[in-house]
């Protein structure tokens, strides 16, 4: 495979050798001849930058898509000054210069044209992965909160690229290069494996979604709180005491997540267990309790509340009132209203709440005669 030194030489050689019965017709001066060659290469870029902007701009812009348009205007530049740079190139190897200065020219005309296209390249793949993050679906691998990792992966492999690229330009060997980058990567690699863990747990976390900022989870371990932000590192949550707890994104993709806020809705589902003591009328604790939960405003109407008779329990009647609120946030406060009107409701209504009591019987006394003599 042709190096890019030679594929610019021959590119240089190629014109040299289409121009030369042109540049016969103005004499044999070299350097007018170099300067004819230089001046049309800067009319050839010019006339390119005016075809783009004035017809296929225009072409781009009756387009549906905001996307070809974006493409076209970053194109422009780098076609003008590949142009003038290959005149320049064909200008200074008209001249017949020494082989050293001819290498240099084609190296320094390759490094230029390098440079141009992996900047084009840079922003080429920052539209596009622009594009696609704000256009991503459910599940899209990428998305708004992959578009960082995205782009920096593509800077650094286009930038790999171009460095390795110019390397070849100045017949340089890559070789030992090469493998002194594979050991520091396998050092690093071994050095920074939990780090590496936490990317790439990170990474999955994101396109997996299993939960998103905003929502309300509780860990295996029992931590409960708010997503305040999903990193690549790390998943930051705020508890309810207002504290910020941060966990490793390996962490995170190991463990079992409950996430409240999941589901078609945010709404969260309470439980309110009450018993009653034996001998209560049942419809009317029923009743009590539907009344309770249909007065507080932060009980959602539908799915409306309900009441389960859940047990025969060994000193009550055991009660359970189902009911939605609408964030997983509001569960505390409403647990305690709803509490609170619950035992104020059984008092009003003389609805008796059992508690754990003991009675003692005695089957008989011992005569005093029976103590003292024994």
């Amino acid at each position: 495979m042709d190096s890019e030194k030679e594929i610019t030489a021959d590119l240089l050689i190629g014109l040299g050798n289409w121009l030369k019965p042109y540049m016969e017709l103005v004499g044999e001066n070299l350097y007018l001849q170099a300067f004819i060659i230089l001046f049309v290469s800067i009319s050839i870029a010019k006339l390119s930058s005016f075809l783009i902007t004035s017809i296929v701009l225009r072409i781009a812009l009756n387009t549906k898509t905001n996307l070809d348009n974006k493409i076209v205007t970053i194109l422009q530049a780098p076609i003008f000054y590949t142009v003038i740079f290959i005149g320049i190139g064909a200008a200074i190897n008209w001249l017949d210069l020494p082989p050293q200065v001819h290498d240099i020219t084609v190296s320094l005309v390759a490094t230029m044209g390098i440079f141009i296209w992996g900047l084009f390249f840079i922003r080429l793949f920052r539209i596009i992965i622009t594009t696609l993050a704000y256009r991503h679906k459910d599940h899209s691998l990428i998305r708004i909160e992959t578009l960082p990792l995205f782009l920096n992966i593509s800077i650094v492999i286009i930038s790999a690229l171009a460095i390795y690229m110019v390397f070849q330009a100045w017949d340089i060997d890559m070789t030992a290069w090469l493998a002194s980058a594979g050991i520091v990567g396998i050092a690093i690699g071994f050095a920074a494996k939990d780090t590496l863990a936490n990317l790439f747990s990170g990474v999955f976390i994101m396109v997996d979604a299993p939960y998103k900022i905003g929502d309300f989870i509780v860990l295996d371990s029992g931590e409960r709180g708010e997503v305040t932000h999903i990193g690549i590192r790390s998943t930051r949550m705020l508890t309810r005491d207002d504290v910020e707890v941060t966990i490793p994104n390996s962490i995170m993709g190991n463990t079992k997540i409950f996430n409240e806020s999941g589901g078609p809705h945010k709404k969260y589902r309470i439980r309110i267990k009450v018993s009653v003591a034996y001998g209560s009328d049942v419809d009317q604790v029923r009743t009590v309790l539907m009344g309770v939960a249909s007065k507080q405003t932060s009980v959602c109407k539908i799915p409306e509340p309900r009441v389960r008779f859940r047990e025969l329990g060994d000193s009550g009647l055991h009660f359970e009132l189902l009911c939605w609120i609408n964030e997983p946030v509001l569960r505390g406060r409403s647990i305690d209203v709803i509490n609170e009107q619950v035992y104020k409701q059984f008092l009003l209504d003389d609805i008796e709440i059992p508690y754990n009591k003991q009675d003692i019987y005695i089957k008989d006394f011992p005569m005093p005669n029976q103590s003292n003599s024994s």
